[in-house]
């Protein structure tokens, strides 16, 4: 198994920065894309940004150039920066992460991390 702890969640005032980190630990065989994605209540959750173990980004439209999504593979670790954040940014952020076993990938979430902004 595998298990995700999230922090650097928080209320942050419209404009201001927030630092998202995601670390994974346990049974872990290789590490492939690991990601951000948010939910707001009532809607589905969605793809925030992803990087491969490679490290290529993909990033939805709605943060393109405010935030960067990183990963140091040796922690084991992937970062969401958050800069010139708005109110619609507010919801619960969560990260998956992929373990590519030798019996396929499985894909882990994390208990999800609150991000507030106020306007």
């Amino acid at each position: 198994q595998v298990q995700l702890v999230e922090s650097g969640g928080g209320l942050v005032q419209a404009g201001g920065s927030l630092t998202l980190s995601c670390a994974a630990s346990g049974s872990i065989f290789r590490l492939g894309v690991m990601g951000w994605y948010r939910q707001v209540p009532g809607k589905q959750r969605e793809l925030v940004a992803t990087i491969t173990s490679g490290g290529n980004t993909n990033y939805a439209d709605s943060v393109k150039g405010r935030f960067t999504i990183s990963r140091d593979n040796a922690k084991k670790t992937v970062y969401l920066q958050m800069n010139s954040l708005k109110a619609e940014d507010t919801a619960v952020y969560y990260c998956n992460v992929n373990d590519l076993t030798t019996y396929g990938t499985r894909g882990y979430w994390g208990q999800g991390t609150q991000v507030t902004v106020s306007s």
